[in-house]
């Protein structure tokens, strides 16, 4: 018996194609998933939602399997699934709750139930990833997370690179935004400094 192992991704998609009892496409999945729930993940800003929006993207995949050209890497082409799969349940989920809410305040996507202290910085980020615009969040994830080429990146997104580029760039800038600290808050419970001294003029003897 083949070892399913020893191919390349591209080869188990052609044996998947071809009518296989779903062991190629099995194999597929083992290898990529991790890292494409990684990506819905940090797209998504929510480990359910990341979750299904996985399942429903390997579901399709498994089913149109026969639009994969070869043009680009597999994992190329599962990216484009699972963010377009990613930004499809964020639209949903925006949509419901506004409904919910009339609101779009009221929305909170990102996961706010990690209790672990020491994950703290890593919710306050994803709370300001999740804040940001989908085409900008899905640009950042991709390349500045995932370590995605731009070029790669553009592909999955199907856009330009130069579009990659722009968001990426107004991404990093709007989370620096977000994450820097506020002026009115850095000192917040300190004692106001005294007011200098005016020059020319002497505190009489014995102040306190």
């Amino acid at each position: 018996m083949e070892d399913l192992g020893e191919l390349d991704d591209a080869a188990l998609v052609a044996r998947h194609v071809e009518g296989d009892d779903g062991a190629a496409f099995g194999e597929l999945f083992r290898r990529h998933r991790d890292r494409m729930y990684a990506v819905a993940i940090r797209t998504c800003g929510h480990r359910e939602m990341a979750a299904d929006a996985v399942q429903e993207a390997f579901v399709s995949a498994f089913r149109r399997a026969e639009g994969y050209r070869g043009e680009a890497a597999v994992t190329t082409w599962l990216h484009r699934i699972v963010v377009n799969a990613c930004l499809d349940r964020l639209r949903r989920e925006r949509t419901a709750a506004v409904r919910r809410a009339g609101d779009l305040a009221e929305i909170d996507l990102p996961d706010r139930h990690d209790h672990h202290a020491s994950t703290e910085t890593a919710i306050v980020v994803r709370n300001a990833l999740g804040r940001l615009p989908e085409a900008q969040r899905a640009a950042l994830v991709l390349v500045d997370m995932q370590g995605l080429s731009v070029a790669e990146a553009a592909a999955v997104l199907g856009v330009a690179e130069g579009t990659v580029k722009s968001r990426c760039f107004r991404g990093r800038e709007a989370l620096a935004a977000m994450l820097r600290p506020r002026p009115d808050t850095a000192g917040a419970g300190m004692e106001p400094p005294p007011p200098p001294p005016v020059p020319g003029r002497t505190e009489p003897q014995g102040a306190s």
